[in-house]
């Protein structure tokens, strides 16, 4: 029998932290093998010295990364891509969320529903009309070309129209009466009360885009238009004898170094952020 107002079991604590511990190890395997190969010698196949190290700690996998790819020139061209792109949807999200969410016109519910849709076509079913239509506008192989179809976003609108509904509908009434349009209840309302979901969104969008890269391998082919992602798949072809896995983890790491970094700054805002927009 339970005295009333007893602790609950410290064994249930341990294993409850002895659990979260261990997933968090087999979550973070892939990108700890990463690190130990990228630091491995060269010289040292997978069977020679310590099964970690290797015989010793070398940084010649990154030197070698670094000579083989204008990473500085991908770098630029990713965050002109990835940026370029956010400042373009935060303008198409919340305008579509808001006319979705609070005006009323013919079919509306119809055009939504096909906007959803567009959430469940995979993207490489659109590679050849967006090629198409990259290139009779003249815009193959330029930044315009990588942004161009991702300007909006269904997932977009339909977080900030969800958002937008939850906001009482007296403070639209209060603003109008005050004299407020539709842009000044935008810049004074809705927004300031959605910072949540323009996080989470805002996360989301800048994630993805930058992991882009069958789009970008496939519109761009100069080194001032290509994106990290492009990068990373030249160092297979930078050896004669096949690749070399020490030089690509070092490579990935690069790639994926920035947004480590960011997680690593910013983990509570990022967490507050989804839970607060119900984003899984």
């Amino acid at each position: 029998m339970r005295i009333k107002g007893s602790k609950k079991p410290k064994w249930s604590n341990w294993l409850l932290n002895l659990s979260l511990l261990l997933v968090s190890i087999i979550w973070l395997t892939p990108l700890i093998m990463t690190l130990l190969l990228s630091l491995r010698p060269k010289k040292d196949s997978l069977g020679i010295g310590n099964p970690f190290f290797g015989t010793g700690v070398s940084l010649e996998n990154f030197q070698g990364a670094f000579e083989a790819v204008p990473w500085l020139t991908y770098y630029g061209a990713t965050l002109i891509f990835v940026f370029g792109v956010l400042s373009v949807q935060l303008i198409t999200i919340t305008l579509a969320g808001y006319a979705f969410a609070r005006l009323h016109f013919f079919g509306k519910d119809f055009i939504f529903m096909l906007l959803l849709i567009q959430i469940m076509i995979p993207s490489a079913a659109l590679l050849v009309p967006n090629f198409a239509t990259v290139q009779s506008l003249g815009l193959f192989d330029t930044k315009w070309a990588l942004m161009l179809p991702y300007l909006g976003s269904a997932f977009g609108t339909f977080l900030l129209r969800q958002t937008f509904r939850q906001i009482p509908r007296d403070l639209e009434d209060a603003g109008r009466i005050d004299g407020c349009n539709w842009f000044k209840l935008l810049q004074h309302i809705y927004i300031p009360s959605s910072i949540s979901a323009y996080l989470a969104f805002s996360l989301t969008s800048i994630s993805a885009h930058w992991n882009e890269f069958l789009w970008p391998l496939i519109i761009t082919t100069s080194d001032e238009n290509r994106v990290l992602t492009v990068g990373l798949s030249q160092l297979v072809r930078t050896s004669e004898t096949g690749a070399q896995y020490g030089q690509i983890s070092a490579g990935t790491l690069i790639v994926i170094a920035p947004l480590l970094i960011l997680f690593l700054v910013f983990q509570r805002q990022f967490i507050n952020s989804f839970l607060r927009s119900g984003l899984k």
